[in-house]
């Protein structure tokens, strides 16, 4: 198969300097294999994403020189390019994990699991295994709750990064617990969308940040579920502003949006960041 890589940014603020090295090195990763890019929006969570950054997103890509085959603006074979437009196909995998027994509706409130001492402001929680029997009554209507994957305790999640070039290994259970495939606010959650879209679209190698390392483990099992084939996975180191702490939108690190208006040399940022190498 020839190789297939995407861009996937998600529509909830301005992109910043963080996103170019790692879309930069996505683009430069493909065209060394003269493989096909494409340009995937992830808008999911339908309170933070709004048009206005799907332009600026589209817009500070181009101002970097990446160009797409594939993508919402330009078509292709494998679309919808914008998941909003795949809350089915995301409802139909859902359904076909429930009759594997592989996820569970998850009536549990905020509440309650911070009785259980569930805590995500300290690092990864893992959702308390004695509730699971719980959860296990559907609602009228499946898509108004939480549905979590049952992670299968103790079993080793590894692969290679071609990143970081070494074997990467997490245990189900320990390193993190159940999670979220469909939130209650009627759409699916990352960790699922990505999967079936990468599948769908036939995606060979995801290249995203370090701080996605566990997603990738518990995306591991989604795919294993299907028996379907797993794309090579390598994450880049996270791009921290002047104060040391990671580039988030929220805090508009270094915006792309404000640099190209600025004028200012992007390239050269990217250079004093030390990653300089994706520009060649």
């Amino acid at each position: 198969m020839k190789p297939r890589g995407r861009l996937a940014p998600t529509p909830s603020g301005e992109l910043h300097l963080g996103h170019a090295a790692s879309f930069l090195r996505v683009q430069q990763s493909i065209r060394e294999k003269n493989g096909t890019l494409i340009l995937r929006i992830e808008d999911v969570d339908r309170l933070r994403c709004k048009q206005e950054f799907v332009d600026s997103s589209i817009t500070a890509l181009k101002n970097l020189g990446i160009t797409w085959e594939e993508g919402p603006d330009v078509g292709g074979d494998y679309g919808p390019y914008t998941q909003s437009q795949k809350t089915e196909r995301y409802q139909e995998i859902i359904l076909k994990l429930r009759e594997k027994g592989l996820v569970y509706p998850c009536p549990i409130s905020r509440r309650q699991l911070r009785q259980h001492g569930f805590d995500l402001a300290h690092g990864e929680a893992l959702f308390p295994k004695d509730l699971r029997d719980s959860c296990d009554q559907v609602p009228e209507d499946p898509w108004s709750i939480n549905w979590r994957f049952r992670v299968p305790d103790g079993e080793a999640l590894s692969f290679y990064d071609q990143e970081l070039k070494k074997e990467l290994s997490f245990v189900a259970g320990q390193d993190f617990g159940d999670f979220i495939v469909w939130r209650r606010d009627g759409m699916a959650s990352y960790e699922l969308s990505v999967v079936v879209d990468d599948h769908d679209m036939q995606i060979t190698e995801v290249v995203r940040g370090e701080d996605l390392l566990l997603s990738t483990a518990r995306q591991l099992l989604i795919y294993r579920s299907f028996a379907w084939q797993e794309p090579v996975f390598g994450h880049c180191p996270i791009l921290k502003d002047d104060e040391g702490e990671k580039m988030a939108k929220t805090k508009g690190s270094r915006s792309l949006k404000s640099i190209f208006e600025e004028g200012r040399d992007w390239k050269q940022m990217l250079r004093d960041c030390g990653l300089g190498k994706v520009l060649d």
